[in-house]
């Protein structure tokens, strides 16, 4: 189909809940993509963090479509070795010791605050539930995960939320500690604030809340739903920042481009959760798993991850070295950048950008955000820092 008919198609059959770019992709091969007229583009958003390993990756191909002819799908009233094998994969390479799998990061994200209120409520009653978030976090487009979200504007037109939820300063400990009472079960922290604009927390501002929420037995909460599975140079960002949680949150990168979440449970809470107290239809998704096992076995290596530290550096350097007028400030870790420019001229940036065959993504007010594969090559990247030297000159 041409672009006109899928254009067409989707604004008279799909409700009109984004703003899409005016192209419609349909092949990738490694960080490029091609969209249905045959244009070719370096992609620099991977499905928003998904896309990992980026386009026909062969392990990745190879273990979906050997799971195609088996099963796809079987309930969890039966065990599936796909779903035990990335669980093994998981825990045995974080300080977690069980996993819950669900569909998304907004429901990986609804366990990990269930479990939270549920290890509460087994230890101190039901007066203990409020969750600590921080502002301009992010956390997902369910009510309960809206709520958590620390960012106003997501939260209008859906009143009544959910109650339960309060939000600290991202940088201010000692504000922060004006939040914690009787009433609070949990915080809840993203090491880097990816809608919020790609801001990495403090490395001490982290440690002290921690530190302080350990104190008390509030638990200590990280989505990495964006950051996780290789994105920032190590498997979770959370091992950047020396602490460990007691949920950790996990999506987007895990399945590659399969629909997949999990909640991982360090030791002190990882029976909270009983028999018939949660569950999920496709949670642990055979497909899913393979997809996941085929992604871990390449992301999860020493030398695969030391190559994203690498190449994740290299491309804040090369853009650092544009000394572009438009551009007021670099941050990120990793392959999980954020390009700091005028609120005003960025949605121009992207648009000229594309045009130029680079995929960009935005954030926060006014920041361009680069999520490349995890694959993508310093060819790949120089390619692309060149179209953005001429676009951002």
């Amino acid at each position: 189909m041409h672009f006109d008919e899928i254009c067409a198609y989707e604004k008279q059959y799909v409700m009109q809940t984004y703003g899409r770019n005016e192209i419609a992709l349909v092949n990738g091969k490694g960080a490029h993509l091609y969209d249905s007229e045959g244009k070719e583009y370096i992609d620099l958003t991977s499905g928003i963090g998904v896309n990992c390993l980026g386009y026909q990756h062969e392990a990745q191909v190879q273990a979906v479509c050997d799971q195609v002819q088996h099963l796809m799908h079987c309930s969890n009233l039966f065990y599936s070795e796909p779903m035990a094998c990335v669980a093994k994969e998981l825990i045995e390479s974080t300080c977690m010791s069980r996993v819950f799998f669900a569909n998304s990061g907004a429901e990986a994200n609804e366990g990990m605050i269930k479990t939270a209120r549920k290890y509460s409520s087994d230890h101190y009653g039901n007066d203990r539930y409020k969750i600590v978030t921080l502002r301009q976090s992010f956390h997902g487009r369910t009510m309960t995960t809206l709520m958590a979200t620390g960012q106003d504007k997501f939260h209008q037109y859906f009143y009544p939320l959910p109650e339960g939820f309060v939000y600290a300063s991202a940088s201010d400990f000692e504000e922060f500690k004006t939040h914690i009472d009787e009433h609070v079960c949990a915080v809840i922290m993203e090491m880097i604030q990816g809608e919020g604009g790609v801001v990495p927390l403090d490395q001490e501002f982290v440690k002290q809340v921690s530190a302080y929420c350990k104190e008390r037995d509030v638990l200590v909460c990280v989505d990495e739903v964006q950051t996780g599975i290789g994105r920032t140079g190590t498997l979770f960002c959370y091992e950047q920042y020396g602490i460990e949680p007691d949920i950790v949150s996990a999506a987007k990168g895990l399945g590659g481009g399969v629909p997949i979440g999990a909640v991982l449970c360090g030791e002190k809470c990882a029976d909270t959760l009983q028999a018939g107290q949660h569950g999920s239809t496709f949670g642990g998704n055979l497909l899913a798993c393979r997809s996941a096992q085929a992604v871990l076995s390449v992301v999860n290596q020493p030398s695969f991850l030391q190559e994203v530290k690498e190449k994740g550096t290299y491309l804040k350097e090369q853009l650092l070295a544009l000394h572009s007028p438009a551009i007021h400030d670099v941050r990120g870790l990793g392959l999980m950048i954020g390009v700091g420019v005028d609120p005003e001229k960025r949605s121009g940036y992207v648009k000229q950008l594309q045009e130029k065959g680079v995929l960009v993504l935005t954030a926060g007010a006014d920041t361009i955000r680069l999520l490349p594969p995890l694959v993508i090559t310093k060819e790949d990247i120089d390619q692309a820092v060149a179209c953005m030297k001429e676009v951002l000159k």
